[in-house]
């Protein structure tokens, strides 16, 4: 009996070491399963509004219908035909597009619009990411165009910064994040545009703009991303959108 004691605690202790091994390594394989899932979830939370071929996620501003119409995969105005909306609304949210204009052009997506008898369109109440011809707009119209009337501005408030616009007939990659009253606006993959909501600094800004006899403007949690219809012709694709 005594000369077999050690090859039974030997067998134990082998008995102990594979089932702590083989234990590790399930423990292992299951964190690995789990960022796996989480990398997979976040690309689920993505929300498709518009994929190229109908426009179920847009209505017009103050209508039950849509008057924009698609294009080789785009969503399509040539203008005069009022804005296009979201039906739903969003508050924090990370949303990317793909948009051009025509030359000489100028068009906005406007968020947190609001829509109600109180309001006749959805900049009276959503700060607007612009989307314009910057270099020929002035000589079409005989207008000179302030920094912040330029692509990727937060619309007569902030200028953009680093542009990278591409040319006329080209499409150009829009990112618009909105947390918690951060906002980042993003052109061609730079960030151009930082600035913050509902601060006093905020209220001061807008003070200084068109947007001073705007009670609205600016001031709402939530709401509708609009497409804006500048009477002028623009294209969207690949918009889909983020809670955040």
């Amino acid at each position: 009996m005594l000369r077999l004691l050690p090859f039974s605690l030997l067998g134990l202790i082998l008995l102990f070491s594979c089932t702590s091994s083989s234990s590790e390594k399930s423990s292992s394989t299951e964190e690995s399963v789990v960022v796996e899932e989480s990398d997979t979830n976040e690309e689920n939370d993505w929300i498709t509004l518009f994929d190229g071929s109908n426009m179920d996620a847009w209505r017009n501003f103050k209508s039950d219908t849509s008057a924009w119409q698609i294009e080789d995969g785009a969503l399509y105005t040539t203008g005069g035909i009022g804005d296009l909306i979201t039906k739903e609304k969003f508050g924090n949210f990370a949303l990317e597009f793909d948009w051009r204009i025509a030359e000489g052009s100028n068009s906005g997506v406007i968020y947190l619009a609001q829509e109600s008898d109180e309001y006749n369109s959805t900049y009276e109440t959503g700060p607007e990411y612009q989307l314009i011809d910057d270099e020929n707009y002035g000589i079409v119209h005989n207008a000179t165009l302030e920094k912040s009337q330029m692509s990727g501005a937060n619309y007569a408030l902030d200028e953009p910064q680093n542009v990278q616009l591409k040319q006329v007939g080209e499409y150009n990659e829009g990112k618009i994040i909105v947390d918690n009253g951060h906002v980042e606006h993003w052109l061609n993959g730079q960030k151009v545009v930082e600035y913050d909501l509902w601060t006093d600094e905020w209220n001061a800004r807008v003070a200084e703009t068109k947007f001073k006899d705007m009670s609205g403007y600016g001031q709402y949690k939530e709401g509708h991303i609009a497409l804006q219809d500048h009477s002028d012709p623009v294209w969207f694709k690949n918009i889909r959108i983020r809670r955040l």
